[in-house]
């Protein structure tokens, strides 16, 4: 994540992570990016089934039903060995985790273990009572998924009134008292409906959003053709970087990140470069603390049926599963050729990935997104938008 409200506009002061001591289990959720141990934010896909179609979705989600999801005893354990490894957030995602009935129990369990749990919804499901549920149980963030407006929302999420449905779910949550923020991933079908987003922040006081660049897996492999070109996504990351900042100067200030290219990180400061800004060092500074990418390292996913993947959008390959051994056991397993090298995978990329000036910053980007582009887990992110003359050392 590259929290473009933090690092551009000083929304968060960058001495806060210096001042928190930099250890993940005492660190506010908006600065776990700059951990120094990254003890894994843990996403947790409860289920497969979803109620609506997404054409992007990773996790191949269908809405009917799946065989092998962890039963609720199996998530306490996992629940469990999460608080004890001191993982400091574990995210319920799906599918969409509000089909399974066992969910808010589940999140219940998990703060009670000294986690933060979090929810990644397309909010459809949310009413007021489910929101007050929520609430009880301390939740400490709704993100709900949204993609456009009306009709282009609707037509990515495969189901019509899915956009207002969302919307009630945002509505309940904040009269529960519940934070909530959108998710937004960004492809040539929407990249138009950015101003549309940031409209609805100001206008229903939402305090938070992220935009993700599109990862080709699950189903969002199939949209491969629609990504974004590195001029739009150049285009795209100057608009979200614009809007934010004019926010913030009319005292709206919301909290803005980009999620999933790590790019943004350097282009941001290059651009605070340009401007001058007098925050330009500072910013480097944190984010060579984030590292950049951290699939294997700092986020972990746990699939419906108990297998371990580098993140989210690894499911072809699993490390184990926690039926068998504990997640703990599995993560910190280092025999394994690919978690090992996930722990440090700066010395084995490839190609101009290997020669760039923002290695340390960046990580080396998204290997999942560089295999289904080339086939090689090593070679070069292609949504990397960074000129050769950027990147030189």
């Amino acid at each position: 994540m590259i929290g473009v409200s933090k690092l551009y506009c000083g929304t968060v002061e960058p001495s806060d992570a210096l001042r928190y001591g930099r250890q993940s289990g005492k660190l506010p959720s908006h600065l776990l990016q700059f951990s120094s141990d990254k003890t894994p934010v843990v996403v947790w896909n409860v289920t497969r089934r979803c109620n609506l179609k997404c054409v992007h979705c990773y996790a191949h989600a269908k809405d009917e039903e799946f065989s092998g999801e962890l039963s609720t005893s199996e998530g306490k354990a996992i629940l469990d060995d999460l608080a004890a490894f001191g993982s400091p957030v574990v995210l319920f995602s799906g599918g969409e985790p509000l089909v399974r009935p066992d969910l808010i129990e589940l999140a219940a369990y998990a703060v009670a273990k000294g986690m933060r749990a979090v929810i990644s919804t397309n909010g459809t499901l949310i009413n007021p009572r489910t929101a007050a549920d929520l609430k009880k149980v301390g939740l400490s963030y709704v993100g709900i998924s949204l993609d456009g407006l009306d009709e282009v929302n609707d037509r990515f999420r495969g189901v019509k009134g899915a956009f207002r449905k969302a919307m009630e779910g945002i509505m309940a949550c904040q009269d529960a008292g519940i934070k909530v923020g959108l998710r937004f991933t960004m492809n040539q079908l929407n990249v138009a409906e950015i101003p549309g987003i940031f409209d609805l922040l100001e206008k229903y006081d939402i305090p938070r959003v992220c935009f993700y660049h599109l990862v080709y897996a699950g189903r969002g492999s199939e949209l491969i053709s629609e990504d974004l070109s590195h001029q739009e996504t150049r285009e795209a990351v100057d608009l979200i970087i614009g809007r934010t900042a004019d926010l913030h100067r009319r005292g709206m200030a919301k909290e803005v990140l980009t999620v999933d290219n790590h790019a943004d990180g350097p282009y941001l400061y290059l651009r605070m470069l340009r401007e001058n800004s007098p925050r330009a060092a500072e910013v480097l500074e944190l984010l060579q603390m984030n590292e950049g990418n951290n699939s294997g390292r700092g986020i972990g996913c746990i699939s419906w049926d108990g297998s371990v993947h580098a993140d989210q959008f690894w499911r072809h390959y699993s490390f184990g599963n926690v039926t068998e051994r504990k997640f703990s056991e599995i993560w910190t397993d280092l025999s394994n050729p690919l978690m090992k090298r996930l722990k440090d995978k700066k010395l084995y990329v490839k190609g101009r990935c290997a020669e760039c000036n923002w290695l340390s910053i960046c990580g080396g980007n998204f290997r999942v997104r560089a295999e289904a582009a080339s086939g090689d887990l090593w070679g070069c992110d292609p949504a990397c938008y960074l000129s050769d003359e950027e990147i030189a050392k």
